[in-house]
This record gives structure tokens, sequence and C-alpha cells, in this order.
């Protein structure tokens, strides 16, 4: 499943004019505990997408998942961006902005919820959450990482 957040468009100046490019920001995942995010910059938007799908198939990466919604409070840091992610009850639903959302939809989360401080850059905001996201634990990786029973 892969879901485009956002495209932006760059001017370079030109003798003749204006010459456009475009940036896009793409979040891939399988709704089973894996997702990845990829950049592809083109001269079109069509051609930037892919590139950023196949850069987001490339950089997968597992998360752990409990009951459709995660193990415990965790906070996400990229550059300036901080996202708070926490665990909600069933029915709950996905309480996000539209780039966090993006990244647990894709991941397969349906109860969570977020805040996000600092950047409002999308493209922050989505590598800070799934920094966020690969730092979960489940109790049984603790038990078995620290030989104890909790």
């Amino acid at each position: 499943m892969e879901k485009v957040v956002k495209i932006k468009r760059c001017a370079a100046v030109v003798k003749g004019g204006r010459r456009f490019s475009f940036a896009a920001m793409v979040v891939c995942g399988d709704g089973k505990g894996k997702v990845g995010c990829g950049y592809g910059k083109a001269n079109e938007v069509p051609p930037s997408v892919e590139k950023a799908v196949k850069q987001a198939e490339r950089s997968l990466a597992a998360v752990n998942i409990v009951n459709g919604s995660i193990p415990h409070k965790v906070i996400g840091r990229y550059g300036a961006g901080k996202v708070v992610l926490v665990p909600a009850r069933p029915g709950t639903g996905i309480i996000a902005g539209a780039s966090v959302r993006a990244v647990c939809e894709a991941v397969g989360i349906h109860d969570v919820l977020t805040k996000s401080f600092g950047s409002t850059n999308p493209v922050i905001l989505v590598k800070a959450t799934i920094e966020g996201l690969k730092q979960l634990r489940t109790r049984d990786d603790i038990q078995r990482l620290r030989g104890v029973a909790l």
C-alpha cells in the first residue's frame, strides 16, 4: 500500500522563465507491521512518485504491533520534529495529522493517539514517526533480552 504524503514544487529561474521540478514523499507499508518512506525528485510528478515508491519499498522496517495498537508510549525524533505516539483502546481510531496518519495506516495500526511538536514539515514528521515506531518493543522482546520475567 502506497500513500503520497506530499508533493513539493521547486522553481529554478532560467533565461526563458521558470523551470519547475517536483519532489514527492511517499509512505509504503504492508498493513501487517512493515513500513518505509521514500523521497523522489524529478522534472514531472509521476516519475518523482515512482522514484519515491521504489525507495520506500527498499527501506521497509519491521514494527511491533499489539492488537491493532502499539505496545507502549514512544517519542520519535528526527531533526527539529518530535512525534509522541500513545497506545489507545480498540475503537479509538487514528488520532493524528495527515503525515503521521499515513504512516500509521500503512503499518497497520488502527488505534493510536499522537501529537507532533516542533517542525510541521511532512517529510520530517514522517521520518520522526518511523523512528518512533522502530523503537517499539513488546513485553516478550524485553523479557527475552533481559533474561527475566516481567
